[in-house]
């Protein structure tokens, strides 16, 4: 039975509103970005259910997003319009905050939801939107997004959640969790390297590392702005810690300038990611050994820039032949070494030289990475955002795979020039042998409960 108390339905708005909505409907819906951190909000504070926010944010544009969420917002109580309202604010969109509590104009002329949307021109991207705030042309970078990195609290993971899974998934319970390094390169030796401009945003980049692995409980160690050598010597040092003993995984983030296999030092000389890979395999590195070992280079790949493709409607048509092969019949050959064996005669399990590593990398083979001269790059930030909102219910691998999708959907803003709606496409790779679940802020209460 629904209970009138005033113009306020208990199940409902309240009617003033509720024709706010509707008042401002088409603005809202050219103009509004409905993204993760603005649904986050909404169910944080019980407007929004699980359901609900999954449909939303399965509609394939935020003009879309923006209409359901309309559309579903009046059924949502009374406080749905006043957390609505918080959530704008929240999410840098003052401007649309204000524009709903501004008294009704005195034209008379209110429309429907609907009757907005079907007279709205061709729908545009949650990038091509979220440019009209904020524009940046500043040397070769370039990014549509004006919004700044979130800074959400990293979601917790449940109890009953990292009871689900602890048991299939890499061990990660210590306190801290690992080990992390960020060595930054912002700033470049004029002299040697003058065509090495700085990277205006690797500092905005910094803080948000810091940030977000601090709150997934790691112990953090940056490095800013060094030559190869010193480079070199801080990885060196960090592969060495004695303590990796006492924690369950690592984290390496490299954000400079780059070329495929390599970063720059400020001095301009490279440094071989293949050579850091190495710094962490399981001879060089032994107390990591069987421990996930995360990295994450931001850094160009090469030169081209991707300038994106138009899409064609229609099945994929691509195939890949299987490239499989058995191992040659070396399957079940004993190993007769007595050397290999330990000392009660059976033999020594061995590794691979490198395993339990995965590598998120800001671009594919031979191309350019996108930075915001003041948001910071996009792979940064989209890491990020999915670190915050989804560490506590998914692995890695997943993450990155989100994280791929964010940044598929992104484009360049450069009117006038050949970066014009630019395109970046990130990419991992991964020798991880369990899911790598991060379980962040875990209540220690669950372990000691559990005599872990």
């Amino acid at each position: 039975m629904i209970v009138r108390r005033g113009r306020m339905l208990k199940c409902g708005m309240l009617e003033r509103d509720r024709q706010a909505l509707r008042r401002r409907s088409a603005v809202l819906c050219k103009q509004l970005v409905v993204d993760a951190l603005l649904i986050q909000s909404l169910q944080a504070d019980d407007i929004l259910t699980e359901s609900m926010a999954e449909s939303i944010m399965a509609e394939q544009t935020s003009q879309k997003r923006c209409w359901r969420l309309l559309l579903l917002l009046p059924k949502r109580g009374p406080r749905a319009f006043s957390s609505f309202c918080s959530a704008l604010q929240e999410t840098e969109q003052q401007h649309l905050c204000d524009l709903l509590t501004q008294p009704p104009e005195t034209d008379g002329k209110e429309r429907h939801v609907e009757r907005f949307v079907n007279s709205l021109p061709p729908l545009s991207t949650q990038e091509e939107i979220a440019a009209k705030r904020a524009r940046t042309q500043e040397s070769m970078e370039f990014s549509l997004d004006a919004d700044s990195p979130i800074t959400t609290p990293v979601l917790a993971c449940t109890s009953d959640f990292y009871l689900s899974r602890f048991q299939q998934s890499y061990r990660m319970r210590s306190t801290p969790r690992g080990f992390a390094l960020v060595i930054s390169n912002v700033t470049f030796d004029s002299h040697a390297v003058p065509e090495l401009d700085t990277r205006k945003g690797g500092e905005v980049d910094d803080e948000v590392l810091r940030k977000v692995f601090t709150e997934l409980d790691y112990f953090l160690t940056t490095l800013l702005s060094v030559f190869l050598q010193g480079m070199r010597t801080c990885i060196e040092n960090f592969c060495r810690r004695s303590d990796h003993r006492t924690v369950d995984s690592c984290a390496v983030c490299l954000l400079s300038h780059g070329t495929e296999g390599a970063v720059y030092g400020t001095d301009g000389q490279l440094l071989q990611l293949d050579w850091v890979f190495e710094a962490f395999d399981n001879v060089h590195c032994p107390l990591l050994q069987n421990k996930p070992k995360m990295f994450f280079i931001q850094a160009c790949r090469g030169d081209e820039m991707d300038c994106g493709v138009e899409q064609i409607d229609g099945p994929a048509r691509t195939c890949s032949p299987s490239c499989e092969q058995r191992d040659a019949g070396r399957e079940g050959q004993g190993d007769a070494d007595p050397r290999q064996r330990d000392d009660s005669g059976r033999p020594r399990i061995k590794l691979p030289q490198r395993s339990d590593m995965i590598c998120g990398f800001a671009s594919l083979k031979g191309t350019a990475a996108m930075r915001n001269t003041k948001r910071g790059s996009w792979f940064i930030q989209e890491l990020n955002t999915a670190l915050r909102l989804n560490a506590r219910d998914t692995h890695l691998a997943d993450i990155l795979v989100q994280v791929n999708g964010r940044i598929k959907e992104r484009e360049g803003y450069a009117p006038g020039t050949a970066h014009h709606r630019c395109k970046e496409m990130s990419e991992f790779t991964s020798s991880l042998c369990k899911d790598l679940y991060l379980f962040p802020k875990l209540p220690a209460s669950v372990l000691t409960s559990m005599h872990i």
